[in-house]
């Protein structure tokens, strides 16, 4: 028999890094789970992606238990590592913080295609270069 789910907890963390302290002691404790233990889990699953920000949907039982699902790093942060910058721009639209190519764009895409809410690859393109665009990104040939 499946446990009953008493709630779902979306967090993003840093990979390999997360503490118990907030967000994580106070999102998790409100519902009676254990931050330590989730962190011990966490940080061994994402010792690899250390540096990069993760994306965690932690699904908590009424018994206490839980589970969590890791995701991939948000588009913001693919397109600043493949821009090279360290942020975007302070004004998005009239000055410009870095280039991004369209095959970066689709590769991207093509990654995220299933965490984005885009039906094919040319819509999630769009939904990327959007992304890039709000960022102050140039999106070339």
């Amino acid at each position: 028999m499946a446990k009953k789910i008493k709630t779902k907890v979306k967090l993003q963390l840093p990979g390999g890094a997360a503490t118990p302290a907030p967000p994580v002691g106070s999102a998790l404790g409100q519902h009676g789970a254990s931050g330590m233990d989730f962190c011990k889990r966490f940080n061994a699953e994402t010792a690899n992606r250390r540096g990069e920000t993760v994306p965690v949907e932690i699904t908590i039982f009424v018994d206490k238990s839980f589970t969590f699902i890791t995701k991939l790093a948000p588009v913001s942060e693919l397109l600043k590592k493949v821009a090279k910058i360290k942020k975007g721009s302070q004004k998005p639209g009239t000055s410009v913080a870095g280039q991004v190519t369209w095959k970066a764009v689709e590769e991207i895409a093509t990654l995220k295609m299933e965490e984005l809410n885009a039906w094919n690859v040319e819509a999630a393109k769009k939904v990327v270069a959007g992304s890039a665009r709000s960022m102050g990104l140039e999106v070339v040939d």
